[in-house]
């Protein structure tokens, strides 16, 4: 008996949808780097993608735990001198809810090439309607 190793010809990609309305960020964020790095399979293996796509809906009604909401800032430097912006979680939960989950879930996978690869399978839309219907995605309920 040999042992499975997973690589591009062998990997079966599901896709699954999950729904972040009245969750917290930070669970969401967890359960769709888990997803989208494969770990939920019996075949996972750590130095090959092997992950699925994930879907997730309601990123505008997600919420922040605690005073997340007025104490927690996203942050951006240009890499000039004074090249530093700030903006309130309110402000981009209110803008860009689709950017505060996908910097949640980026910040959870590993930082290499995997999760460059494993981001594009992300698809975060605001509201409760997707595009992606014709891939029979299955709802993912454990949280």
């Amino acid at each position: 008996m040999s042992t499975f190793m997973a690589n591009k010809g062998n990997i079966v990609r599901k896709w699954y949808i999950l729904d972040a309305a009245g969750v917290p960020l930070g669970k969401t964020a967890a359960t769709a780097a888990t997803l989208l790095r494969g770990k939920h399979k019996p075949e996972f293996t750590p130095h090959a993608d092997c992950g699925d796509f994930v879907i997730v809906i309601n990123a505008e009604k997600a919420v922040l735990t605690g005073n997340k909401m007025e104490q927690k800032y996203y942050r951006t430097h240009s890499g000039y001198v004074g090249g530093l912006k700030e903006t309130k979680y309110r402000l981009l939960m209110q803008n860009k809810p689709e950017l505060a989950m996908k910097v949640a879930v980026r910040g959870m996978l590993p930082k290499n090439t995997i999760a460059k690869d494993s981001l594009t399978r992300l698809k975060i839309f605001r509201g409760a309607e997707h595009k992606h219907a014709a891939q029979m995605p299955e709802a993912w309920t454990a949280y």
